[in-house]
Formats: structure tokens, C-alpha cells, sequence
């Protein structure tokens, strides 16, 4: 009976795998996770973030710091950091991923890339004790059993595999029976060639060579070179825009639609010109001292000058009708004779007239320019940025000035560029 009434105030523990403490089977189990990384996993690079550095612009939306850190936010209007800095020091992990073969999708219309993103586990205590801090997005990691030795471009290089982390979280096959995470999950995607990763890209591609990691990587430069290719093949086959006349003959008609004939015995007064002499087409020209001046017909030119271009319409080149002479200049010519052209260099874009006896009737304007998109930036006396845009003709039209405009006005004391971007144009600020 004593025995009896012990038992009966005795009770067993409770059994429980979770703790509110991280206590021995914690340790016990976290150890014999990184023991399983030491051994099964491959060697991860880390590039660690440490901030987007300082700001130069200085403006509310863009505020500048004293100090580097993650917490950082260059631009408080769109929530991104830009430009991000990177500490020199390689610090290196051990990570666990699956690899998977690289399939394109053609189920949908265009051509897709499957299996870019991989996901990669770290062990959480490996990662804090070795970087300083858990990892975050915006690292970068460098897998060293991806380089590619035998690359075509330079076997001196072996291309490396850069990836950038953009999510992190915790791994759910990371979670041991004690209920604590042991493992971080990271979804990493392709580093590309941006502004966010110069600090990376800069960097000496190998031991004792002038390259940069850009310089091999970086499929930029011969996308340039492709598009430039193409830019010159367009304008091999259609230097510019609308339609190319030149070809073409027309003939000029009366009030009654037949062809109207010039007599070949047409004179007219020649003493005010001091000079004579006959161009490739066999038209006189006069030269009054200044400017050789189309006057009249010859034996040779049996129908008149069209006083339009008639279904040409449009062809905008500035170009009189079947190729005849014509003066240019900022004013019309003294004494014009019926039928001759001048183009007006001082309108904007040029005029071409047509003088038909009494006043001078517009033909058209100079529409037709290259199709490049060319301004005085790109094509400049003396030098350029790029030596193959020297022989370009600049495009000038009043639809030019609007969307590449240069101008700056003063507003409020201040000098601003009447063309700005949303960026700048749309940022807060502060109640007065």
C-alpha cells in the first residue's frame, strides 16, 4: 500500500522534439546539416552587396548617405537601387542545387528559354558566420563548376557562370523535427549586362590579362555591331525616305490635255548677262555674276517644264522634273524666265518654285532626308563621336526640333532643359 500511494504521485515527462530554446539537439542536428554540405556540396562564389554608394544628384527623391548599407534606397520614387556597390573581398560558401537541362519552349508564340532559374540552398549559420549577415537579393554568386574552358571566342578565358540572387527565403526540406530552419532557399537568375552590376563587370576577367569580365561576357558590344549592320543595309536600300522620281519622265500638258511643244525659235533678251555656256544637257546658262541662271529653252528641249509633278506628287526631294536646271539660294533670281526653278534654302524644310510668267508657284518642300535620325550631335563639323556618321546628312524638320530639343528655358531663376525625361519630372516634393 506505500508503494502503491508513491506511484500514485509520480508522473512521466512530457515528450516534445520542439524546444523553446535552441538547445543540444539543434546543435547536434545543424552540424550533421553542414557536414552534408561540406561533403555533397560545390563551391559558391559570393559577391556581396553592401549598398548603393553615394548619390551624386542629391535631390529629395534621390538622397544621399554617409555610410554604405543594404538598407539603402537610391531612388524613394521608383524603389530601386540603380547603381549598387559590391565588396571587393570573394567570400566562399557551400550550396546544394539541382541541375536541370536547358529546354527552349516552342509551345507559344516566340522562342522562350526554360530552366534559367536555379535554386540554391546555403546553410543559414555557414552564411552569417562567414559574410557577416544572412544573404540577401541584389548578391551576386559565381558557380566555378560552370566555366567554360573551351569557349570559342578566347580559350585563353574560361567564361564564368554569374547568377544574381532575387529572392531568398527558407528552405521548407531545411526545417530539421525540432521545428527550427537550418537552410535558406535562393532563387537566382542570369547576370545581364546592366548598370546595376558595372562594379562586377569591371573587374579583371583572368590573372595578368587587360580584360574586363565585361569584355567576355558581355554579348553588348556585337549586339551594337548586328544593329549597326542593319542600320547600314537599310540605308543601302533606302538612303531616304519617300519615293526616288529621278527615273521618271513627265511631260507637261495644256488646258486641253495634249502635249504642250515649246517653240525651239524662243529668245529672249540676254543682254543683261555677262556670261555664257551650255550645261551637260545641252540648256544655257547665263551667269549674271553670281549664280548661273537657267533662262530659256534650245533646239534641244522640245517640250515645257511641268509646272507640278503631277502624279509624283510628294516625292518631296527638291528636284525639278526631269532633271533641269535650277538655282538655290536665300533669294529668288533677277529676270526668271517661264519654267525655271529655284529652291529656297532659307525655308524650313527647303522650297522648290517654279516661275510661271508672273509670280513663282511652290512645286514642293525638301521632304525627303535620311531615315537615321541624324542631329547636329551626330553630325559635326570636324569630328564626331562616330567617325561613320561623318558623311550623314542631318535631318532637319520642325517634327526634329520637337523631339530632340536642345532648348533651355528659365523658370522661376532657374535654368531648365525644356526636354526632360519622367524621371526627373515626376518626383516629390516636400510641403511648404
Amino acid at each position: 500500500m506505500a508503494h502503491a500511494s508513491i506511484y500514485k504521485y509520480m508522473t512521466m515527462p512530457r515528450l516534445s522534439l520542439y524546444r523553446p530554446e535552441k538547445g543540444n539537439d539543434y546543435k547536434f542536428i545543424d552540424k550533421t546539416a553542414w557536414e552534408m554540405f561540406q561533403v555533397g556540396g560545390t563551391d559558391v562564389l559570393i559577391h556581396k552587396y553592401i549598398g548603393p554608394g553615394t548619390s551624386s544628384e542629391n535631390t529629395p527623391a534621390t538622397p544621399s548617405y554617409t555610410g554604405d548599407s543594404v538598407s539603402n534606397i537610391q531612388d524613394l520614387l521608383f524603389l530601386e537601387n540603380r547603381d549598387r556597390k559590391y565588396d571587393p573581398d570573394i567570400y566562399q560558401l557551400r550550396g546544394v542545387y539541382s541541375l536541370q537541362d536547358i529546354d527552349f519552349n516552342l509551345s507559344q508564340f516566340g522562342l522562350f528559354l526554360q530552366n534559367d532559374t536555379i535554386f540554391i540552398t546555403f546553410h543559414i549559420n555557414d552564411t552569417v558566420e562567414k559574410l557577416g549577415r544572412k544573404i540577401i537579393a541584389g548578391d551576386v554568386i559565381e558557380l566555378p563548376h560552370l566555366k567554360d574552358e573551351y569557349a570559342l571566342n578566347d580559350l585563353q578565358f574560361a567564361l564564368k557562370r554569374f547568377f544574381v540572387i532575387e529572392e531568398v527565403s527558407r528552405a521548407a526540406e531545411g526545417f530539421s523535427v525540432t521545428w527550427y530552419p537550418h537552410l535558406y532557399r535562393a532563387k537566382c537568375k542570369p547576370l545581364v549586362d546592366s548598370q546595376e552590376f558595372k562594379d562586377i563587370l569591371d573587374g579583371v576577367a583572368g590573372e595578368g590579362s587587360d580584360k574586363t569580365l565585361r569584355d567576355i561576357m558581355s554579348t553588348y558590344e556585337k549586339e551594337m555591331q548586328i544593329t549597326q549592320a542593319v542600320l547600314d543595309q537599310a540605308e543601302s536600300d533606302a538612303p531616304k525616305s519617300g519615293y526616288d522620281t529621278t527615273r521618271h519622265y513627265m511631260i507637261q500638258k495644256d488646258d486641253n490635255g495634249r502635249v504642250e511643244l515649246v517653240d525651239a525659235s524662243t529668245t529672249m533678251s540676254l543682254a543683261s548677262y555677262q556670261t555664257q555656256a551650255t550645261d551637260a544637257q545641252g540648256n544655257l546658262l547665263f551667269d549674271d555674276g553670281n549664280n548661273p541662271i537657267y533662262v530659256g529653252s534650245t533646239a534641244s528641249t522640245i517640250y515645257q517644264s511641268p509646272e507640278y509633278n503631277g502624279p509624283m506628287t510628294g516625292d518631296g526631294d527638291g528636284i525639278p522634273p526631269n532633271g533641269a536646271p535650277f538655282t538655290a539660294g536665300i533669294t529668288f533670281p533677277i529676270a526668271p524666265s517661264i519654267g525655271q526653278f529655284c529652291l529656297r534654302t532659307d525655308y524650313l524644310p527647303k522650297r522648290l518654285f517654279r516661275y510661271n510668267g508672273t509670280r513663282w508657284v511652290k512645286v514642293e518642300d525638301v521632304t525627303r532626308m535620311t531615315m537615321s535620325n541624324m542631329g547636329y550631335e551626330d553630325v559635326v563639323e570636324g569630328g564626331s563621336p562616330n567617325d561613320a556618321f561623318l558623311d550623314k546628312d542631318v535631318r532637319i524638320t520642325q517634327k526634329t526640333s520637337f523631339i530632340n530639343n536642345p532648348a533651355e528655358a528659365r523658370v522661376n531663376g532657374h535654368i531648365v532643359k525644356e526636354k526632360q525625361s519622367l524621371s526627373k519630372a515626376l518626383r516629390p516634393k516636400a510641403d511648404e
